[in-house]
């Protein structure tokens, strides 16, 4: 039998000790984001995997929110985000400042995340920025184009989509995965 472990084992760092802690080279942009409760998700997956940054644009609502706080269970303290009103701006930002913007996105010619690995030479060690979209629009066309790339999770049943709280975690363990900073 396998003893569950209590959360006060775990050893999990504090939150000034996570703040100041090593950070995946990889940010999140949120692009008009309905859900509060997904965005809550998006903090405390990003928090998990130890972020940098993460984005909220259009519509995507900001902390202090008692429906962030509810998934994201004090995720929004410990990461750091900024606020864009529009969400091409923020991808025109971070590709001034060295990133790699790719929409999760349905697109022609978009990558496969089952082929995309950040052990090659053209990705290593290179800062990326991951653009996720609206529960029902999905990522904007304006933003699409504004990006440096596009992949795509593969699915293989009969829906098209997946919630963006669980496309953000598909993503982000993929990138963990492959990133191999630790």
């Amino acid at each position: 039998m396998r003893r569950k472990i209590p959360n006060r084992e775990l050893r999990r760092l504090s939150p000034p000790e996570f703040r100041t802690s090593p950070r995946l080279p990889l940010v999140l942009v949120l692009d008009n984001i309905r859900s509060r409760h997904n965005i809550g998700s998006a903090f405390r997956t990003s928090d998990a995997f130890a972020l940098e940054h993460i984005y909220l644009c259009g519509i995507t609502s900001c902390p202090p929110s008692p429906e962030i706080h509810k998934s994201a269970l004090g995720a929004e303290d410990t990461m750091e985000w900024t606020y864009f009103e529009n969400t091409p701006d923020a991808v025109r930002m971070l590709q001034e400042k060295g990133y790699r913007v790719l929409a999760v996105e349905q697109a022609e010619g978009a990558e496969s995340l089952a082929d995309f690995t950040c052990n090659n030479d053209n990705v290593n060690n290179q800062k990326i920025a991951l653009v996720f979209g609206n529960e029902v629009r999905g990522v904007l066309q304006e933003v699409v184009n504004a990006c440096d790339g596009c992949l795509e999770i593969p699915q293989h049943g009969t829906k098209h989509s997946l919630n963006v709280s669980v496309a953000i975690g598909v993503v982000l363990w993929h990138f963990y995965l492959t990133m191999r900073v630790w």
